[in-house]
């Protein structure tokens, strides 16, 4: 079972915030907001992508990003990384194969010159909806399991704790041992930082959870990374559940005490779980 780590100032900062109710005077208290910063990946000196992620487990969103984004095929094509701070935020500098930095250099071409809502057309679509392969069949794992290990990750989700702010992706076994949690302000760099975990520690065969939506992008970062489960606590999207059927991923969605909604691929989880939960 993982152990919980302690915060930092660099995750949070109290601050004064005005409170306004209705039944009682207006008053300040001490509020935790949480610390976004912008992170910069650059890659063999050209620089890729700026996100926006709170500062800390920088080398793990910067594998999960590469591997989620097609950049990179496996965490091997990291040939460096210097995460190097700045005055504002932070930028890795990562070194990657002769070959990805090609596809990489390829794909930026086709992407210059476009102007408009830049996903307008069949050719600009390609770059959303990449091709997926499909995820195996080797995972088994019982609904009162995910179930435990959801009331599990809610102690371990220390920055949600501390400011309400941050959404947490999970690495389980298929006994339902919570090995990995990350935690951020966007689901998405959550996510990443938790499949740049897996990546560097060699993680397979077990599930992810996510305490949001489970969106399209959600599902085709868990399938690249070859999970075959994605338990999400909220909603899922209809071009979501596509890409779980077509990628032979299982995808729940509302995952609640006592209940879930199965939207693909129930048969990993029994025979009996092909119903529909309540919301």
């Amino acid at each position: 079972m993982m152990k919980s780590t302690e915060l930092t100032t660099t995750e949070y900062s109290p601050l004064p915030v005005y409170r306004i109710r209705r039944n009682a005077g207006p008053d300040y208290f001490e509020d935790n907001l949480i610390e976004e910063v912008p992170v910069a990946l650059v890659y063999n000196g050209i620089s890729h992508a700026v996100l926006m992620s709170i500062c800390t487990n920088l080398e793990d969103l910067a594998v999960g990003f590469s591997l989620t984004e097609g950049i990179i095929d496996s965490y091997r094509d990291i040939r460096d990384m210097d995460i190097v701070p700045g005055c504002s935020g932070y930028e890795i500098q990562i070194a990657i194969s002769p070959r990805c930095f090609q596809r990489l250099k390829e794909k930026r071409r086709s992407m210059a010159g476009r102007t408009g809502c830049g996903i307008c057309g069949a050719e600009e679509l390609d770059h959303v909806v990449r091709e997926q392969p499909c995820v195996g069949n080797d995972l088994t794992i019982d609904p009162a399991t995910v179930e435990m290990a959801f009331r599990t990750l809610e102690d371990h989700q220390l920055l949600g704790q501390a400011t309400g702010a941050a959404h947490a992706a999970a690495y389980i076994t298929p006994a339902g041992e919570l090995v990995a949690v990350r935690e951020d302000a966007g689901r998405h760099i959550a996510l990443d930082k938790l499949i740049g975990y897996m990546a560097r520690h060699q993680l397979q065969g077990g599930a992810i959870l996510v305490t949001s939506r489970a969106s399209f992008e959600m599902v085709q970062k868990t399938v690249s990374a070859g999970i075959e489960a994605l338990f999400a606590i909220s909603a899922v999207t209809r071009m979501a559940r596509n890409l779980a059927e077509e990628s032979n991923l299982t995808l729940a969605g509302f995952c609640r005490p006592g209940k879930m909604s199965v939207y693909a691929h129930p048969q990993r989880l029994g025979a009996d779980a092909g119903l529909q939960g309540d919301h």
